[in-house]
């Protein structure tokens, strides 16, 4: 909890068994409905350029990838600068900002190609670019609003939730996360193919406004200011001192290489997975939504199944071997030809990387004292932005030209651009685990207990 500041004259919160208290019921509401929402437009994006704007382009992978990319870039450049100004900000003012900015822009997309005409609105290459930046701008905007809402959702959740259920909170906030990967993909594959990308579009605005009114009925508790806040800080001095520390620290060390490496895979199936599903899986594009969706369950599964590994493995332990058998299993799904075995595959490979990403918080908080939480976060965001970004980016341009029309069989085994690009995320995911096995052998964890 956050020790700088006191509540005063607030009654005390009363606590519920399911979503805590009221106020946390609204945040959580909200949330539910605008996380789906937002894989729901994510979704609609990659189908509707894939298989409208560009469709048939040699460049239509380069082009989806380039939605990846301009999403993820303001969680590289604005979002260290947004947790600055979010500190001094009023937390539940912003939010509401953000959801009024965002559904705006979101409905600006809807006006905006209503308004185009059919001859911008994909088909000739002129008019594809020309449509795609006006999505890449809508994008990048949307994106760079959320920098700025997600610290202050944390610094909320902060304020409205007592310690004791903060833990609770957490993993209440996981589970919608995992069920918007389920919900949103494959709503956003029915509704794209059944009534068109507008609606679709729609209903992404219509989330923000939900979020916003639960926000806007949110009860914050007043506290007293902190003694220290009006003091001028050097931002630089003390962002090189949570570097140092970052540096100095070994179990920090190996996570954020480790995770650059599983970006570096991870960032090639999100923007090629389309791709792969219509050309090695010989399925329609509408299935695409489908297998996003296993693999949402699988994260679904695999963050409740953490609880019960972690007391048998350990953290350390837990956190290299779901690294190598994500590796593993990214090797088996390249070479699959049948959507159903597929879509088995990837709700194993969900399930690993859930498994992945519940260790990374505990292992950070069991060597990072309170005063360096913060700068740490700001190390390992920007570098995972960073290297999913240049995943995304190589893999594009790959898949687009230098093996657009790869194909190659070595020992009566026929490989092509999109399989082979798999392989070798794969290969990197392993030397990730595997680095990450031999770096913490002999780390010790104070707050492990015995591993």
């Amino acid at each position: 909890m956050d020790t700088s500041t006191t509540p005063t004259d607030t009654p005390p919160m009363k606590q519920h068994s399911l979503l805590i208290n009221r106020n946390f019921a609204l945040v959580w509401s909200g949330q539910a409905i605008s996380v789906i929402g937002d894989l729901l437009f994510d979704t609609t994006l990659v189908l509707w350029v894939a298989t409208v704007i560009a469709r048939g382009q040699p460049w239509a992978p380069l082009a989806v990838s380039g939605i990846l990319v301009t999403a993820s870039i303001p969680r590289f450049i604005i979002g260290p600068i947004a947790g600055v100004f979010t500190d001094h900000w009023d937390k539940r003012g912003t939010m509401l900002a953000m959801d009024a900015i965002r559904a705006l822009l979101i409905v600006l997309l809807v006006l905006l190609n209503g308004i185009l005409p059919p001859s911008l609105r994909g088909g000739a290459q002129t008019s594809a670019f020309l449509h795609l930046s006006i999505i890449y701008g809508i994008v990048f905007l949307t994106s760079a609003c959320t920098q700025f809402f997600t610290p202050s959702l944390l610094a909320l959740i902060n304020d409205i939730v007592e310690e004791t259920s903060l833990v609770q909170a957490s993993g209440l906030i996981q589970i919608v996360a995992s069920l918007a990967t389920i919900i949103g993909p494959a709503l956003a594959g029915l509704l794209f193919f059944a009534v068109g990308v507008q609606w679709a579009f729609l209903l992404n605005a219509f989330s923000f406004i939900v979020s916003f009114l639960a926000i806007l009925a949110v009860r914050t508790p007043q506290r007293v200011s902190d003694s220290t806040a009006g003091q001028r800080r050097n931002v630089l001095h003390e962002f090189l001192a949570g570097l140092r520390f970052y540096v100095g620290n070994r179990l920090l060390v190996t996570i954020l290489i480790s995770g650059v490496l599983i970006m570096l895979g991870a960032g090639a199936i999100n923007g090629l997975n389309v791709f792969f599903v219509i050309q090695n899986l010989h399925a329609s594009a509408s299935l695409y939504g489908l297998l996003s969706a296993f693999l949402g369950l699988g994260t679904l599964v695999g963050a409740v199944a953490s609880s019960l590994m972690v007391p048998r493995l350990g953290m350390k332990q837990a956190f290299w071997l779901s690294i190598i058998l994500s590796g593993v299993v990214m090797l088996v799904y390249a070479r699959l030809t049948n959507f159903p075995l597929a879509s088995v595959v990837i709700f194993l490979l969900g399930g690993l990387i859930a498994i992945v990403n519940v260790m990374v918080m505990p292992l950070v908080l069991s060597v990072t004292p309170n005063e360096f939480i913060g700068r740490v976060s700001s190390v390992l965001t920007p570098a995972f932005s960073l290297a999913s970004i240049l995943s995304l980016s190589v893999a594009g341009y790959l898949a687009s030209t230098l093996l657009y029309r790869f194909h190659a069989t070595w020992f009566g085994v026929t490989f092509g651009p999109i399989d082979t690009i798999f392989l070798g995320t794969g290969v990197v995911i392993c030397i990730g685990g595997l680095y990450a096995m031999m770096s913490l052998k002999n780390v010790k964890l104070a707050k492990e207990g015995v591993r």
